[in-house]
């Protein structure tokens, strides 16, 4: 009965996690194959604002120092978010070995509590019958 509540738990764990790695997996690739979109492109990035608050306390060349580092920076990460859509196969790729492993570590988990149950069972039964005494 122990061994039949084992595996079932131990399945069911099993289930659960290929269930989370293949949610995971796709949100991961929704995410990758549409981040250029997501980004909003080069006009997000120089609609960059500083709040008020911090205007009076940032030097005015400063503030356009950092405009002007900020509008040189929209092209590179526009073409790296460009870019992120090929890596949608390296996500499938480590989503299977993520859980290839966790499968792996699962049953063995599983495989030790089988022979968990047996040691204690065979423990309990070797307690349990009366051994033959000698007599001379």
């Amino acid at each position: 009965m122990f061994y039949a509540i084992s595996w079932f738990l131990s399945l069911t764990l099993l289930a659960l996690w290929s269930l989370a790695c293949w949610g995971m997996h796709a949100m991961a690739v929704w995410a990758v194959s549409s981040a250029g979109a997501l980004a909003g492109g080069t006009s997000a990035m120089n609609a960059v604002v500083v709040p008020e608050w911090i205007r009076g306390w940032i030097p005015p060349e400063l503030a356009r120092e950092l405009a002007a580092m900020i509008a040189s920076a929209g092209p590179m990460v526009q073409a790296a978010l460009d870019t992120v859509p090929a890596l949608a196969g390296a996500v499938t790729v480590l989503a299977w070995a993520l859980w290839g492993l966790g499968a792996v570590i699962l049953l063995a988990v599983a495989f030790g509590v089988h022979v968990l149950i047996a040691l204690l069972k065979g423990r309990r039964t070797a307690h349990g019958t009366p051994r033959a005494t000698v007599v001379q």
